[in-house]
């Protein structure tokens, strides 16, 4: 009898060994007839990329990017903020590309709400999240075109380059890559990128009635402008009710115009001049117009 159960026991082995084999043997030639090849050059430029996994290149991780840089001959090789010049002649050497201009940005805040401290409008009594708080007419504060102050922004970056003093988004310009991502993420759209070099910069981003926004804000823009006819290289424009700078051409004009712009707008101070700084240890130190980097 414990004959037969030895045999029994042997023999199902037997199948299940059999059976195992099979599908194994069935397993390999699939995978080797469904393989995709994967390009070495991927795994190279994966290895340069900074690995910040941030998406500011604007694909899904570092690993997205290598392959699309290079299956792809119409990206370019300068799309790795994190990384910036050497990153992107690593790419272009492994590629094959050309490497293509790298030019330093940083986000500014298109508001100047700081100067203030009696901006709120009523008492918010919710989630603490930006876009949270401006479906509730526009935000707290009495500038529907303001910073909200909730700090989206500083919790969007990925590389804590945005540090929230006194409720306004102040940017550290030593940290910060111009990747961008807080653009994206402020539901008031206050963030711009411009040129490590900017001479100026615009501080309003409102497009309401002139009389309204004088009475609220210190520097809110009238749009007379004045600062469009003054600039001598035709670099102002009012594009979607807002003040827009054609940072190039303002740059390639050079400092001859004397900053005709910020003359021009005296009253409202909305073009300021740019000073890019680092952020100060102590932020409750920090003052309005050193907030602005002003």
């Amino acid at each position: 009898m414990d004959y037969l159960y030895i045999q029994l026991a042997l023999s199902g082995l037997v199948v299940l060994g059999c059976i195992g084999l099979f599908f194994g043997i069935g397993l390999g030639l699939a995978a080797h007839k469904f393989a995709v090849e994967v390009n070495p050059k991927v795994e190279e430029v994966k290895e340069a990329l900074a690995g910040a996994q941030c998406g500011a290149c604007g694909f899904a991780g570092c690993e997205a990017y290598a392959e699309a840089v290079v299956n792809d001959p119409t990206v370019p090789t300068n799309l790795c903020f994190p990384g910036k010049e050497p990153v992107a002649k690593a790419v272009a050497r492994i590629t094959g590309k050309e490497m293509g201009s790298i030019e330093g940005a940083v986000a500014v805040v298109q508001c100047a709400r700081c100067l203030r401290s009696n901006y709120e409008k009523y008492d918010y009594v919710g989630y603490g999240n930006c876009s949270a708080a401006d479906i509730a007419f526009s935000g707290p504060t009495d500038c529907v075109y303001g910073c909200v102050g909730f700090g989206e922004c500083a919790v969007a970056c990925p590389f804590g380059a945005i540090t929230m003093v006194h409720h306004f988004p102040v940017v550290d310009s030593a940290i910060c890559i111009g990747c961008g991502i807080c653009v994206n993420a402020c539901p008031k759209k206050l963030f711009s990128l411009v040129p490590i070099d900017a001479r100026v910069v615009v501080r309003c981003s409102n497009k309401g009635a002139a009389k309204e926004i004088h009475s609220i804000c210190l520097s809110g823009c009238l749009h007379c402008q004045s600062c469009i006819r003054a600039c001598p290289a035709n670099a102002i424009s009012l594009v979607d009710d807002r003040i827009k700078i054609d940072q190039k051409r303002c740059r390639e004009y050079g400092p001859s115009c004397h900053e005709a712009c910020i003359e021009a707008c005296f009253t409202a101070h909305v073009i300021q001049p740019f000073n890019p700084h680092p952020l100060l240890k102590d932020s409750h130190e920090i003052s309005a117009q050193e907030a602005l980097g002003l």
